[in-house]
């Protein structure tokens, strides 16, 4: 007899089939995701921020060339996907339920045809939180994270997190740069529980950033710099924040232990050396 698969997502919906899914397509931080917990995705997609090509600053350790990529924003085609035999979409939402990358329509078209799973990533959840539901996610599909040193990595940095000032943000060309707001962030305010000194951007502009010059970002005097890596950031020049060292930073990190232990660890090295 075969076992019906069931999944309430954090919308509260029930997916469910009439057996394990097996031919998942996810939004590309799920599919890195899944990908870290043993699991391949037949397919992935994007957002209206990325392009013709996946985003690998997105992507952790997944092999992006090895999967299928059905597209984002106006690009991406429900039916295309559909006609791979998906049997299961994973996408993400940053609060509301509102299925993020995918137009409504296009969500509804497919949510009459194919079990959708839809996890909250957005300010509303910790990072621990994020991580144990696609845990979850991953089990019912058969998949498990590897053992990884993420309390280690945790420790590590709780012990120099006091060191300097940390300052996270995303490139925007030769005169501007859109600063991170630390409680937008669940990755951020893991970071700052755990005591590193993160700036806050001047209280003007949106929910998530605060865009301002490169001399206004310089006079926060960071000493460690969280630099957006993403495709839609632009590329960033050193010399605008002095002596500061530059980390990679990844704001759709991977909500699985070991992209979590790499950014933490990676931080700690970088204040041990301040």
């Amino acid at each position: 007899m075969t076992e019906i698969w069931e999944f309430t997502d954090d919308r509260g919906q029930l997916a469910s089939a009439g057996q394990r899914p097996t031919r998942v397509v996810a939004y590309i931080q799920a599919g890195a995701t899944l990908w870290d917990h043993g699991l391949r995705p037949l397919g992935i997609f994007g957002s209206y921020h990325d392009g013709e090509a996946p985003d690998r600053a997105k992507a952790g350790t997944l092999p992006v060339g090895d999967v299928t990529y059905f597209g984002a924003g106006g690009a991406f085609d429900p039916d295309r996907l559909l006609a791979a035999g998906t049997d299961l979409v994973v996408a993400v939402s940053y609060g509301g339920g509102q299925v993020y990358g995918i137009a409504p329509d296009a969500a509804k078209r497919l949510e009459e045809q194919v079990p959708v799973v839809v996890l909250d990533v957005g300010q509303g959840r910790s990072l621990d939180e994020i991580r144990a539901r696609f845990a979850e996610l991953a089990a019912s599909l058969g998949g498990a994270e590897p053992p990884v040193a993420l309390d280690a990595a945790r420790e590590r940095l709780r012990t120099v997190a006091a060191k300097a000032p940390v300052l996270a943000l995303s490139p925007a060309g030769d005169d501007q740069v859109h600063l991170a707001r630390p409680h937008a962030w669940p990755d951020l305010r893991a970071l700052a529980e755990l005591g590193v000194r993160l700036l806050d951007p001047p209280a003007e502009g949106g929910a998530n950033w605060s865009t301002v010059t490169w001399r206004e970002a310089a006079a926060l005097a960071p000493r460690v710099v969280l630099a957006d890596t993403r495709t839609n950031a632009s590329p960033l020049d050193p010399a605008h924040l002095g002596n500061a060292q530059v980390l990679p930073w990844n704001p759709e990190l991977p909500a699985s232990g070991a992209a979590q232990a790499g950014l933490f660890g990676g931080l700690a090295e970088a204040l041990a050396a301040t």
